[in-house]
């Protein structure tokens, strides 16, 4: 029988509701030093447990596991029997690494990613992620994480009728794409790689089966339309309004050369959204989240429902891989 994993804490955890955010667990004793196929048998056979703890707090930190390697990552991820879900309509550069793993978002070092849902702007997105730190940080580069259905409330205590419009109109995103990757910029994802395909007719099916509106420039260019698209939905699982979108990031971080970020998101009626109450938003984002500084070998599972993120900028070397589910 597969030992146990052993439940931690650590300073940074916050507590809502009398529940440790995130959960931290430590692999079994018999795995922190040695195997991986042990840490593997452990995961299969004590799945249920770690999903306990991943519906209960939103996220589970594995710290103190013997992986090196993204191939040691993939293993992980498979350990735990989640469908893929492929990277279709996503605007972070990324690179596949091995099997089910990728590099996540390569923006350079010096810029911050704000809050998000992963692929909240599109209605297919990921129900799980996991992260993994294969070289930590120098300094800095923490993934800060927050509760959303903490989002919700403070919101709506705060801006009632902005929330009010929210929950009417939806949002819309427009985001205009060059062909290729531009890796110098954090929503760099050109359409090629944005649909997986050089076709534009491909691209054109693609997006159409994404709700998104395709308007293409001479130059090989192309506008992406999204929405109206929900931004509060309901958690079914908890039972909860969830803050649901990408407005605070898009709002403030989807600027490069081809992006005005104020224009890149507004009420799904095409309003624009007050700056004052977005930049509020992100006050009450980083004031809720937790950041714990990145160790060699950390695996961070999220439901994708329950959790934001973002990134800190840091002082290179920094290497964190990620890997979607359905």
């Amino acid at each position: 029988m597969a030992d146990a994993f052993v439940k931690i804490q650590i300073p940074q955890q916050k507590l809502y509701n009398g529940i440790q955010f995130p959960s931290v667990v430590s692999p079994p004793s018999s795995t922190s030093s040695s195997s991986l196929s042990l840490l593997t048998q452990s995961i299969r056979f004590h799945k249920q447990f770690l999903e306990s703890l991943l519906l209960e707090s939103g996220a589970v930190l594995l710290r103190g596991s013997p992986l090196n390697t993204a191939s040691d990552f993939n293993d992980v991820v498979e350990a735990f029997g989640y469908e893929e879900l492929p990277y279709v309509g996503g605007a972070a550069p990324r690179t596949n690494v091995v099997g089910r793993v990728f590099t996540a978002n390569e923006s350079p070092a010096d810029q911050k990613i704000p809050f998000h849902h992963e692929m909240a702007q599109v209605p297919e997105f990921p129900s799980k992620l996991f992260f993994f730190c294969e070289v930590e940080p120098a300094s800095g580069g923490e993934t800060p994480i927050v509760l959303s259905h903490v989002v919700y409330e403070r919101m709506k205590e705060r801006h009632p009728d902005f929330v009010e419009r929210l929950e009417k109109h939806g949002l819309m995103y427009i985001r205009v794409l060059g062909e290729d990757d531009n890796p110098s910029s954090p929503i760099g994802r050109g359409w090629k790689s944005t649909f997986l395909t050089k076709d534009k007719i491909i691209a054109e099916e693609r997006a159409a089966k994404l709700g998104m509106k395709l308007e293409w420039f001479e130059d090989g260019g192309v506008r992406t339309i999204m929405g109206p698209i929900p931004a509060i939905k309901i958690d079914r699982t908890r039972q909860r309004k969830i803050w649901f979108n990408s407005m605070v990031a898009a709002y403030t971080g989807w600027e490069d050369e081809l992006n005005d970020p104020v224009k890149a998101v507004t009420f799904g009626d095409g309003q624009p959204l007050p700056g004052d109450v977005v930049h509020d938003c992100l006050r009450i984002l980083e004031e809720e989240s937790v950041a714990i500084p990145w160790q060699k070998g950390d695996v961070l599972l999220l439901d994708n429902w329950a959790v934001l993120h973002s990134r800190r900028s840091f002082t290179p070397p920094r290497r964190v891989l990620a890997s979607l589910v359905k």
